[in-house]
């Protein structure tokens, strides 16, 4: 019987600070890598929203492909851990190739933002789904695992919401030096804080959970993926926090425009911080509370904050921030609790499978967030070139700050609503999922016992006693 495997707290420390240094490059480009296309390279914004699209169909391909790899390989350092020792290197340096300003026509700028962001994606996965798929090898405890998710997740929240904070500052005092706004200089000392954070996370952070004795194949990978069926509710969820991205990429444009300071991102980002504080209340609550449940009810209270915050208007600063901030809580929450639900899954197919593929699952978050970001992107120019913004304009039209305001309120509920609409069907409860732990641990005494095998007539009868297979589905 395997032993409880606790993690210490320095450890989880150091997985916390290498979410946290990988996501200053998440933030970096998710929220200004579209200012930079349209503002400062020059390029338009629905050539900047065909990148986009274009890198996540690629990234269809490659993530679920990396990951089914990552699953059958192990290493010296363990079976994800070396991941982690030569992803960073490779975000930074693409990272800032990605925000390096060229002096060239037209046709080779479109060329060079596509060939980097479409490489910086490829090579996020390499780091983003070891990284995640760490906390399933880290610790064989359910209640251990918990702590390190949310650990991880607090990490990249807390990483996103410094690139807001710390970027436009940076870019604000190097652009006196150069003619690129300063972005590049400013991405060079974010990226030279958050790399050796991510390397102490690779020295730190250990793998305790052996391998499985059975061989597993890039097919058994892709047959595990089709079997969980509630890891694919848990990902349309998350994916739908592609409106939150919207306005998350407009906060730059709103801030210019409408309040005419766009060092105001830098709320944003504090309000980030505080709400990752704030969301270590998240396993307390549930303890007291399903998840699925929890979670529709942030969603429905961030449509309320957001209906609110439209009546108020954004005259209002004071009252504008602190509804910003209530709804950046509710949403920040709500990614610890699918983060956690992904992690629950890996069971559910386990059991369904008879292997254990976390890399595969995990790639689903990865990929979901990438393409929530980038479709987020894409959007970004299609609604700004409907509302007919003017890229480089001192002074936009009344009808484009009324579109700007509606972006960035508005339409994140729209995307609550719909959040709370698929997590309806989610029935995998902590129930089910219990049942299903306590159905392997059998399953795998029974292996391993005197004549055991992979075959258990009894499985089925205490299955049938406890809770049927269907339920389980």
């Amino acid at each position: 019987m395997a032993t409880t495997m606790k993690i210490p707290s320095r450890e989880l420390w150091s997985y916390f600070g290498y979410g946290l240094g990988q996501c200053f490059s998440f933030g970096l480009v998710g929220s200004f890598i579209n200012y930079f296309y349209t503002d400062v390279l020059g390029i338009s914004a629905l050539a900047a929203s065909t990148i986009f699209l274009i890198a996540r169909a690629w990234d269809a391909v490659h993530d679920p492909l990396f990951a089914s790899i990552m699953d059958t390989i192990n290493s010296r350092f363990g079976k994800f851990r070396h991941f982690l020792l030569i992803a960073p290197l490779l975000i930074t340096g693409v990272t800032l190739l990605s925000f390096y300003k060229i002096e060239a026509d037209m046709t080779t700028k479109i060329l060079y933002a596509g060939v980097t962001y479409i490489l910086w994606g490829t090579l996020y996965a390499i780091s983003d789904i070891p990284f995640w798929s760490m906390s399933s090898v880290m610790t064989n405890d359910s209640g251990q695992r918990t702590r390190a998710v949310t650990a991880a997740m607090l990490g990249v929240n807390a990483g996103i919401a410094c690139a807001n904070i710390f970027f436009p500052k940076l870019a604000a005092f190097f652009a006196q030096y150069s003619n690129d706004k300063g972005y590049f200089m400013a991405a060079l000392v974010m990226m030279l804080v958050g790399l050796p954070l991510m390397l102490n996370g690779f020295m730190q952070i250990k793998e305790r959970v052996p391998p499985s004795p059975e061989k597993v194949t890039i097919r058994d990978t892709f047959h595990n993926l089709r079997q969980n069926k509630p890891l694919f509710i848990v990902l349309l969820s998350f994916f739908f926090c592609v409106f939150h991205n919207v306005a998350g990429g407009l906060y730059i444009y709103f801030f210019i425009n409408n309040l005419g300071d766009g060092s105001l991102q830098m709320a944003i980002g504090v309000m980030g911080i505080v709400a990752a504080v704030l969301c270590l209340v998240a396993p307390m609550l549930t303890r007291r509370m399903q998840k699925r449940k929890l979670f529709m009810i942030l969603c429905g209270l961030d449509v309320a904050v957001r209906v609110v915050m439209w009546f108020v208007g954004y005259q209002q600063v004071t009252m504008l921030f602190i509804l910003l901030g209530l709804s950046t809580l509710f949403v920040m929450m709500t990614n610890i609790l699918t983060s956690s639900m992904i992690a629950d899954t890996i069971e559910y197919a386990e059991y369904h499978t008879h292997k254990r593929c976390a890399a595969i699952t995990f790639s689903g978050q990865t990929f979901t967030g990438k393409m929530s970001v980038a479709v987020g992107g894409g959007l970004i120019g299609v609604f700004l070139t409907m509302i007919g913004y003017v890229p480089q304009a001192q002074i936009q039209s009344d009808g484009v700050l009324s579109g700007l305001f509606f972006g960035i309120c508005l339409l994140p509920a729209i995307g609550s609503l719909i959040r709370m609409g698929f997590m309806s069907r989610f029935t995998f409860t902590e129930e089910k999922h219990a049942e299903i732990c306590r159905l392997l641990a059998e399953r795998n005494a029974s292996a391993k016992a005197p004549g055991g095998g992979c075959a258990l007539p009894g499985l089925e009868k205490i299955t049938a006693t406890s809770q049927t297979s269907a339920d389980l589905r």
